[in-house]
């Protein structure tokens, strides 16, 4: 029978996560280059405007990494071995989830995610999808090492980190969270982490800024979502998205560019912009090979397993923590 368990009932991850959020926009709207994380991308709307973007035909990471997951499920299955506890970084809508829950058949699915609401209307789906399998959404910020369910606690865990989200932190930050994502999963855990790679400039900076204009307001949504939750006055009429390829950096930067001098207040104080200046929102991290088996490395993941597609945009990653005794 399935279970929708909630960790955390009460509102006190909600009050530590507005905590956080009025903190790091505070401290990265006094900074020179202004900049806030993009973590805080993603309250429901942006949730709701990000799977929007995974569907346009400008942005290739997710039917790509799909079809990857797809094509070599058996492979990917035979390497992870069934019945370990599935914990998803990041689910949001889990729209990857089935393909690995029909493949692996785990005793649980985790899925943690900062967005609550989201993350609640996903699992009732997969719940009633999947009545036998046991569901525990844990609503959480999994930069942080997260408490997993106790009865699940001592089983063998797969973390699932889809979507090249890794790529959105910068390389020391990323070891962080694999270091923190191996204190939550364990010894004797195994990872599989997808990737974007390097590839044509022009593809790259099309899927950061479609036709439609979806990633815009999804970039915009951020200074509606401060307005909103922290009694901000961001004139969001005087900004324009913007991104551009970081050649020095292999990255796609994404910003919000004040098209006119503004000055605006958030949680009671006050900031200026000048005309042309911006906000860094988030930053998109490309790799090859060998620096991804770097970066993994140096969070405590061995790389075990490596799959690609036909065009060489994506790699979907196997690893193991580093110091267990298992094989894959």
């Amino acid at each position: 029978m399935a279970t929708a368990a909630r960790l955390y009932e009460n509102d006190t991850v909600a009050d530590t996560l507005r905590t956080q959020f009025r903190r790091d926009v505070l401290a990265g709207l006094n900074q020179p280059q202004k900049a806030i994380p993009a973590r805080w991308f993603y309250d429901h709307r942006g949730s709701e405007l990000f799977e929007e973007i995974t569907r346009l035909p400008e942005y290739y990471p997710t039917r790509t990494e799909v079809g990857i997951l797809a094509e070599r499920c058996l492979e990917i299955a035979r390497a992870v071995g069934r019945g370990r506890v599935l914990v998803e970084f990041g689910a949001g809508s889990a729209t990857k989830t089935p393909l690995l829950l029909d493949c692996i058949e785990p005793s649980a699915y985790v899925p943690i995610d900062i967005s609550g609401d989201f993350l609640r209307e996903s699992c009732a789906g997969l719940a009633s999808a999947y009545p036998d399998l046991r569901v525990h959404p844990v609503e959480a910020d999994f930069a942080q090492p997260v408490r997993l369910p106790a009865d699940l606690a001592e089983q063998p865990h797969l973390g699932f980190f889809p979507g090249s989200t890794i790529g959105n932190m910068e390389p020391l930050a990323a070891v962080d969270l694999l270091r923190t994502m191996r204190a939550t999963l364990g010894d004797e855990s195994m990872l599989l982490i997808g990737m974007d790679r390097i590839k044509a400039q022009s593809v790259l900076t099309a899927a950061y800024d479609d036709a439609l204009g979806v990633t815009a307001e999804f970039n915009l949504n951020l200074a509606h979502r401060i307005n909103r939750e922290l009694a901000g006055t961001i004139p969001v009429e005087s900004l324009r998205h913007r991104s551009a390829w970081n050649e020095a950096r292999a990255r796609i930067e994404m910003h919000l560019e004040a098209v006119r001098d503004i000055a605006f207040e958030v949680a009671g104080r006050g900031f200026l912009m000048r005309n042309g200046e911006t906000i860094h929102t988030e930053n998109s991290h490309k790799y090859d090979r060998r620096s991804a088996t770097m970066l993994l490395l140096a969070g405590g993941w061995e790389p075990r397993r490596t799959w690609k597609d036909a065009d060489d945009r994506f790699m979907v990653i196997l690893a193991r923590a580093i110091g267990s005794e298992m094989t894959a």
